[in-house]
């Protein structure tokens, strides 16, 4: 199959010239075959559109792929809590099921044990994604880079490159929007195999017992650390060499959502004991052990459990010392690892000032994004974005009206936070502080709630978190019922386009 590449010497108007002649179905093209490029292209033909989905992996690779498969998960395998209820996350899963994401439908069938949330076996789920867009007759996939954008008479386009795409890619990016693109780093968790830990330490328990898809609320490996051993690690972590920065490099800030360790400690000795080292929901079984000052849990990362993931441990340190500072953590003194953690550049736009609703970049709008460059973080979110993307560009193609979804819904929020950010629709400046964002309660508009839902049994006001549970349900409750109509045509419910937050 011909690549496109560069649009150089007419060869752009070459590929489109064939592709009219294999089908008279509108055509998309799709830059970039991630999570929310696979997404897109999905959504595309099955909304009637004909799809050609470029992705330069194998011919060239990034920092971070390690496959050519489309949809490959570079960081966690975890897609996190799918708690519809009470989670904006898991509200999200809900509502992407919804819209027969695939993404979504090749993470349930590869799922792996992992307490509330859904985590994955990584190679299982990019191939079901890979084989479902190879096998669809109305998907041509191209393995070729694409260097450089079309014009605005060059028929429509979803960029959907995420954060490692090519530098030319960027540079071209970068002058046809005439803004210099954000970016900050994103760090890779180390994983263990699984018969490498010591199960004399380290114990198997979800926090709380809590299960979640395919689990039994035993889902996690905890390795305990007393507080000698706590202090000696920090001690190790701080005095680690890490990965040097570019020049370039230097004063480019990080995602908070995914710090390295060695960050997150040089901000306080205790951080790690608030964050993804707290101990908090998990008693160790083993006799004659006392409460745990510090718990490092492991994740399953692979359908055959062989593999294991150890949980919010992003990390920049360079290889050497990182195996030996990780081997101090009860349990893993003679921890093998199939990969060691890393550290890759992320780069995203100042959607606000250069997006509409429709994911449409403003100055030519046969170009739409998609995925974390439009500034969504997280795997969901990703998704999310090109499935609005893909649905959005096959209605424009076929002269339809394309309705954005309710900003009380998930989707819609996320579509509010990047196209418009902090500021009001009438706005000409978008706010400086715009930065990646995952999915999250905060982004929807406030919810009314029957006054007597917030008193317990006996009548008392409840307070605190089981105010917040409430007031989250019936986020979620209004969410569904207006997905619902966004999905059925309803008027009522699509005409609650995006607004400002």
């Amino acid at each position: 199959m011909t690549g496109v590449g560069g649009y150089c010497g007419g060869r752009y108007k070459d590929v489109m010239s064939n592709m009219n002649v294999m089908s008279d179905k509108p055509v998309i093209n799709i830059i970039g075959g991630g999570l929310a490029g696979s997404e897109a292209a999905w959504q595309a033909v099955h909304a009637g559109g004909r799809v050609v989905l470029h992705e330069m992996r194998p011919r060239r690779g990034t920092d971070a792929h390690k496959t050519d498969g489309l949809a490959e998960l570079v960081c966690s395998n975890s897609f996190r809590s799918d708690d519809a209820e009470f989670n904006a996350v898991g509200l999200l899963h809900q509502e992407l099921r919804a819209c027969d994401s695939l993404i979504m439908a090749s993470a349930d069938v590869n799922q792996v044990p992992a307490g509330g949330a859904l985590a994955v076996d990584r190679h299982g789920f990019s191939e079901a994604v890979t084989a479902a867009l190879a096998d669809h007759p109305d998907i041509d996939i191209h393995r070729d880079e694409v260097d450089m954008l079309p014009d605005g008479d060059g028929g429509l386009w979803i960029v959907a490159t995420g954060p490692l795409t090519s530098e030319p890619l960027a540079a071209a990016i970068a002058e046809r929007t005439d803004r210099d693109s954000l970016a900050f780093f994103d760090a890779i968790a180390p994983i263990v195999h699984r018969d490498s830990i010591e199960m004399g330490v380290a114990w198997m328990q979800s926090r709380y017992d809590k299960p979640g898809p395919g689990g039994t609320g035993a889902d996690y490996l905890n390795c305990p650390m007393d507080k000698a051993q706590y202090d000696a690690f920090i001690d190790a972590l701080l005095a680690a060499e890490t990965t040097d920065f570019h020049e370039w490099e230097a004063n480019t800030p990080y995602f908070d959502g995914c710090l390295p360790i060695e960050v997150m400690a040089a901000r306080g000795r205790e951080t790690l004991r608030h964050g993804p080292m707290k101990p908090v929901g998990l008693t160790n079984p083993h006799p004659g052990t006392d409460k745990p000052h510090a718990v490092v849990q492991l994740r399953q990362d692979n359908a055959l459990g062989t593999l294991w993931n150890i949980v919010g441990f992003q990390t920049k340190m360079r290889y050497g010392p990182q195996a030996d500072v990780l081997r101090m953590i009860p349990g893993l003194g003679n921890a093998e690892f199939a990969r060691l953690g890393g550290l890759h550049r992320n780069t995203y736009m100042d959607s606000p000032r250069l997006l509409d609703p429709q994911l449409r970049l403003k100055s030519q709008p046969n170009l739409r994004f998609a995925g974390q460059m439009t500034g969504v973080e997280g795997y969901v979110e990703s998704a999310a974005t090109g499935l609005l993307a893909g649905r959005f560009a096959a209605a424009e193609a076929q002269g339809r009206a394309a309705h954005l979804p309710p900003q009380t819904t998930a989707l819609g929020a996320l579509i509010n936070h990047i196209t418009l950010g902090h500021v009001s629709a009438e706005s000409t400046h978008a706010p400086r502080s715009f930065q990646p964002m995952n999915v999250n309660f905060g982004l929807f508009p406030p919810v009314d709630v029957e006054p007597g839902s917030m008193r317990d049994e006996s009548g008392k006001r409840l307070k605190g978190k089981a105010r917040g549970q409430v007031r989250k349900k019936a986020m979620t409750d209004r969410a569904r019922r207006d997905l619902a109509g966004w999905l059925s045509g309803d008027a009522e419910s699509v005409d609650l386009v995006v607004k400002a937050g």
